[in-house]
């Protein structure tokens, strides 16, 4: 399976994918929307071809979008990977790839959509948060969900959010891995 992987900051979650050197997998580009995103560097590093660009440099939103899926069918991708990237994606990315763009979302959805999951879930003050790996809609963070992990509600916000990056690197990789094997 040829994959592209979107992110607009560190690239945790990138290298994560990268380097569970999955079966079956072949990640064919690194996209951000960030130029001086620490993913950038990453994927360089990794000679996996790279493309930044902002929606700022297009005109309209409509524009930008068929940006995205001209440079994803150039890389001949089946699957888009969403590994922190901040911007909701629409259409026509979402009619060009149905079914073929995922996201991992830091709480167990439907609880904590949108921004600041980790934090809305730490001030909420629940006893279980976690990870969800779900199929993107036109909706925020309302596709069908592919996985769930669970992780403990910690004493420290920054606790909190190192646990649920870790559970993130493990369970990311493995849902890639599946949707590989179909």
């Amino acid at each position: 399976m040829r994959v592209a992987i979107f992110a607009s900051g560190t690239g945790s979650n990138f290298a994560a994918i990268c380097d569970a050197s999955l079966e079956d997998v072949e990640v064919v580009l690194a996209f951000s929307d960030q130029p001086t995103a620490g993913v950038v560097d990453l994927a360089r590093r990794r000679d996996i071809p790279t493309v930044t660009f902002s929606p700022r440099n297009f005109d309209t939103r409509l524009a930008y979008e068929e940006a995205l899926v001209g440079m994803v069918r150039q890389a001949r991708a089946d699957l888009i990977v969403l590994a922190g990237y901040m911007r909701i994606i629409q259409s026509p990315l979402l009619a060009a790839y149905p079914g073929a763009i995922v996201n991992i979302h830091p709480s167990l959805l439907p609880a904590f959509p949108g921004k600041d999951a980790i934090g809305q879930a730490f001030s909420a003050g629940v006893e279980t948060t976690g990870v969800t790996v779900h199929y993107v809609d036109a909706g925020m963070d309302t596709g069908p969900i592919i996985a769930q992990h669970p992780v403990a509600m910690c004493s420290e916000l920054k606790d909190l959010e190192a646990a649920i990056h870790q559970a993130e690197h493990t369970i990311y990789p493995q849902v890639i891995a599946q949707l590989a094997k179909g």
